[in-house]
């Protein structure tokens, strides 16, 4: 579906009602007629609204109801469920329908309306500012009315408040319907998901207004949850969730069932898995002995614990209904039981609540033309905060006896539990974890039906209210499907408490608190399906999340989206599948996307590897693979070469200690570039001191260019305070690796890992991270090990992000064989000489001397000849570096057998000396583009360093030679340059 249209109007939207909504709060709180006297209650009822939450809340909820109504209503008319347009015209006119009619006398008999009020006023016979809009607002709202029975979440009784609310101008062709009938044309109205992605960009404006307040320090309260983490599921991820868990379900319970031809997304379970029990040999198929057995349809229970807009939902509707077909239901009968039995959600958000029941309810309309009659209302629960006082848990007679009313079950502290924590209700939603079972919540029903009296009867209602949300809670269910709710930084401190306490292994992010939390709703052996982010499958601070899904249950499939590939997320998703059991052998299937850029590429390349899986892109795997890696990262790809090489090899940590470096606090203060200082404050017992601070992509040694304030042995920044005065500003001060020899990395690149020899006198920064060799003999060899092409390979696997840490580093296998290798020294020390050549022979260097130009060994008797014999041995130096990492891959790709994997060839452009013109421009271009590049550059630093000399920056030190074009010395020519006449 394209929602470019879609984002809009509904942005747009929102802003008009806000304005039109507002100036009718004002007139209606300012205003005294007999038409609000009539409707004293709802004004009352306004009135304390706006004293209890504000005017800008009650804006925002009105504002939303009518946006939620005027869809609503377009929807049912473009499919014609309403029996008269009640905001559509008819064909060949341009008032609503239902106010067409009435100007022709005709008004529905079962519309709650004043006949006779809107006769006058259409009449002319009744006095009215504009005649016709008051007559339209009365049929407008005695439509929604009459909608209240089958649809109550969304069309409130009569007399409600945002009645009063509606906007003035209903029928211009600048009004808010006009703009409704607009977008929501009759092919848009053919797919309910549209109702969806109204609600996705409706609160889009508020969503911005949360980041803001989040990136500026500030928390996220209660009311803002939905704004902040909600995030429509794409339709594609829908069907891939929905039917590799309801459908993979059904299909082991109904292994003939032809419901897979229909599942495009669907994955078979591997024919002859060994940690799949049940399955034979063969080829993959359905054969699987179910986990969880299901006799009938009518059985199968599908919840979604943050449900949005019911996306999910909806499309289980659809699956289920093709089930029930097959089971040969009656089909009047099927959407009625779907809605009754099967499906299930939970939602914070009442607004967003509303569409997904009016999204099932349109689902069911569709396929049943008499639903709307059939008294049905789906099973989506708003949960929502209930307050109780201590007096009341503590002097309610019926609850101080309800321990010996049922002496047997421990149900009087389970359900003061539940009373008390449903005051948070609106915070954490589904995460809350009942203490009452069904079973106990039906006993007190009972006892609240017999104690119910004049006295307790206010209490007695709170209490059901808190019952029938913790039945929602409590329920298990055979399918739990869901997009939760992504959110780390800016809890507000309840919700952070409450995960701490709760979930304390997986508290950093509330997407991995719903993944444990829906395990819990899920029967043992169901099935469960997931859109979140992917950092859980990789990144160390998940791990605990990680050991509980391959320990406890089963990764059954998971599509691993490229970094850009889902439009409208700031974060990269993962789609994913549980069984909610432990099978440790069970391959489940995996589709990597990150070669396919862009999100319009992921549902295609999704249904390429479905259906054929020797793509080169799906990937079979299980929990005991992953377990082999440290941190056991979801590295589904990784050959079982690659896996056993974790297995068999110690880990770098026990040759070398690795260290994230110096954090300054304050960098524009306490780091410069080398040539901002004078060298002489650079010597030891000084102020500035070198240190590494990341850099280019570059091997063996380099990027030394900057200096860090050091000064009387670092003490101001080791005292000085944060602002909050609360802690020391800078950390990781490493004062027992300072100065020492060291291998040096970037710690944040978008390209291949490397590192380079640090000497020592180095401080390293935040931007680097270091290696420490226990044993300073083996430095030279990590290194080898570390430029080679195996650590970029193996770190994919331990975490395939932008960040290489040193705790990553640190678990990479370590050959003992290679790195003892005699060879492996030689290359390492040889490689080290030829970059620290390359990096001194030019001016960013605080090493250098004088330019290769202007060197003895390469000087000829032209300036042209010096440069071709100076390009000759860079070409030589870069073919011999070239050979030199060639054979550091080969023995390190020949000891751990990963010849199939890597080959030891080094591009020309991955050479890193700056005298590689491959390396210095890029790749791609063609050798004469190189060549002149090269040529410019070497002419223009020649002539940089001439100047430097004019200035007393540098001495001369190669009088005589000649310029090519002129014939003249250096000498002379220096001269021309300081009377100006060459520039």
């Amino acid at each position: 579906m394209d929602t470019r249209f879609l984002e809009k109007f509904a942005r747009t939207a929102r802003r008009q009602l806000h304005e039109q909504v507002g100036a009718r709060l004002e007139r209606v709180l300012r205003t005294d007629s007999a038409e609000l006297r009539e409707q004293a209650a709802a004004v009352q009822t306004l009135k304390e609204q706006v004293k209890a939450h504000g005017k800008a809340a009650v804006v925002e909820r009105a504002a939303y109801t009518w946006f939620n109504r005027f869809c609503a209503l377009r929807f049912m008319d473009a499919n014609r469920y309403t029996p008269i347009g009640v905001v559509s015209p008819a064909a060949g006119f341009t008032l609503p329908e239902i106010l067409q009619e009435a100007k022709q006398g005709v008004i529905d008999e079962d519309l709650p309306v004043e006949r006779q009020r809107v006769a006058e006023l259409l009449g002319g016979r009744l006095p009215a500012r504009d005649a016709q809009q008051e007559a339209y607002r009365l049929l407008l709202v005695a439509a929604c009315n009459r909608l209240h029975a089958p649809m109550p979440y969304l069309f409130e009784p009569i007399a409600d408040y945002t009645e009063l609310l509606l906007p003035d101008d209903l029928l211009s062709e600048a009004s808010i319907l006009q703009e409704v009938r607009e977008t929501l044309t009759a092919d848009v109205c053919q797919d309910e998901e549209g109702i969806g992605w109204l609600y996705q960009f409706y609160i889009a404006d508020k969503k911005e207004e949360v980041d803001t307040k989040v990136k500026a320090g500030g928390k996220v309260e209660a009311d803002e949850l939905p704004a902040k983490t909600s995030l429509y599921t794409p339709a594609w991820i829908v069907r891939f969730l929905v039917e590799n868990s309801l459908g993979r379900l059904w299909m082991a319970n109904r292994p003939q069932s032809r419901l897979a031809e229909r599942m495009a997304y669907y994955i078979a379970p591997a024919a002859g898995d060994a940690g799949a029990p049940g399955l034979s040999s063969g080829t993959e198929g359905h054969d699987v002995s179910p986990s969880v057995r299901v006799s009938s349809p009518e059985e199968l229970r599908i919840g979604d614990s943050a449900v949005g807009a019911a996306h999910l939902l909806g499309y289980a509707f659809e699956l289920l209904y093709a089930i029930y077909e097959e089971e040969g239901y009656n089909p009047p009968d099927i959407a009625r039981l779907i809605l009754e039995k099967n499906l299930y959600g939970m939602e914070i958000d009442p607004r967003s609540a509303a569409l997904a029941a009016f999204a099932l309810t349109m689902k069911a309309r569709r396929a049943d033309r008499r639903f709307l009659r059939r008294g049905v209302r789906p099973n989506i629960c708003v949960l929502h905060s209930v307050h109780f006082t201590a007096q009341e848990l503590t002097a309610t007679p019926w609850l101080a006896k309800l321990g010996t009313t049922l002496a047997d079950l421990p149900v009087r502290d389970a359900l003061r539990h539940d009373l008390e924590a449903a005051a948070q209700l609106n915070n954490v939603g589904s995460l809350l974890r009942p203490q009452l079972t069904p079973a106990q919540i039906e006993q007190v029903r009972a006892v609240i039906g017999a104690a119910d009296d004049l006295f307790t009867h206010g209490f007695n209602e709170r209490v059901l209210d808190v019952l029938a949300q913790m039945e929602y809670l409590a329920r298990k269910h055979h399918v739990v499907v869901a997009n939760p709710p992504y959110l780390g930084k800016g809890m507000n401190e309840e919700l952070k408490e409450f995960l701490g306490q709760e979930y304390a292994d997986v508290k950093s992010d509330l997407f991995a608190a719903f993944v444990v939390r829906n395990t819990e709703l899920a029967v043992q052996g169901g099935q469960l399906g997931f859109m979140t982010p992917f950092v859980w499958m990789f990144i160390s601070s998940y791990e605990k999340l990680r050991e509980f899904l391959i320990t406890q249950k089963t990764l059954t499939n998971l599509v691993q989206l490229e970094y850009s590939g889902f439009a409208g997320a700031t974060v990269p998703i993962c789609t994913f599948t549980l069984e909610n059991a432990h099978h440790p052998k069970l391959k489940g299937g995996y589709i990597r996307l990150s070669d396919f850029r862009g999100a319009d590429n992921q549902a295609p390349k999704t249904l390429e590897a479905v259906q054929n899986p020797a793509c080169g892109w799906f990937y079979r795997a299980s929990a005991a693979d992953f377990k082999k890696i440290p941190g056991a990262p979801i590295a589904y790809w990784v050959s079982e070469q690659l896996r056993d090489a974790f297995s068999l090899f110690p880990t770098l940590d026990e040759f070398a200690e690795t260290r994230i470096g110096l954090i300054t606090g304050d960098n524009d203060r306490y780091i410069r570039e080398w040539h901002e200082v004078s060298l002489a404050r650079k010597e030891s017992g000084r102020k500035w001191f070198p240190q590494s601070k990341g850099g280019i992509f570059r091997k063996w040694f380099g990027n030394n260019e900057t200096v860090l304030d050091w000064s009387t042995d670092g003490y101001e920044l080791q005292t000085r305070l944060h602002s909050s005065g609360s802690r020391i500003l800078a950390h990781n001060f490493n004062l027992d690796k300072i100065f020492l020899p060291a291998i040096t990395w970037t710690k944040i690149s978008s390209g291949t890992f490397t590192a380079r020899y640090q000497p020592k006198g180095f401080l390293f920064n935040d931007a680097s991270a270091n290696a420490f060799a226990h044993d300073p003999a083996q430095l030279p060899s990590l290194l080898a090990f570390l430029v080679s092409k195996l650590p970029s390979l193996m770190l994919n696997a331990v975490n395939p992000t932008l960040n290489f840490l040193p705790g990553s580093v640190a678990s990479l296998p370590i050959s003992v064989e290679a790195i003892s290798n005699p060879a492996i020294g030689q290359i390492a020390v040889s490689a080290i000489s030829f970059e620290k050549n390359d990096w001194d022979a030019y001016e960013t260097s605080w090493d250098f001397t004088t330019l290769p130009l202007l060197r003895p060994e390469h000087r000829q008797a032209t300036l042209a000849a010096t440069y071709a014999h100076l390009r000759a041995h860079w070409q030589a130096m870069t073919g011999e570096m070239q050979r030199l990492e060639e054979e550091n891959n080969r023995i390190f790709i020949d000891a751990y057998g990963l010849q199939d994997e890597l080959t030891p060839d080094v591009q020309l452009h991955e050479i890193t000396l700056t005298c590689n013109p491959h390396y210095r421009y890029g790749a791609g271009k063609s050798d004469d583009k190189y060549e002149a590049l090269l040529l410019a550059d070497t002419l223009r630093e020649f002539l940089s360093y001439a100047v430097g000399c004019m200035f007393g920056r540098y001495s001369l030190d190669a009088p005589g030679l000649i310029l090519a074009n002129a014939g003249e010395t250096v000498e002379e020519y220096m001269a021309r340059v300081a009377r100006g006449e060459e520039r």
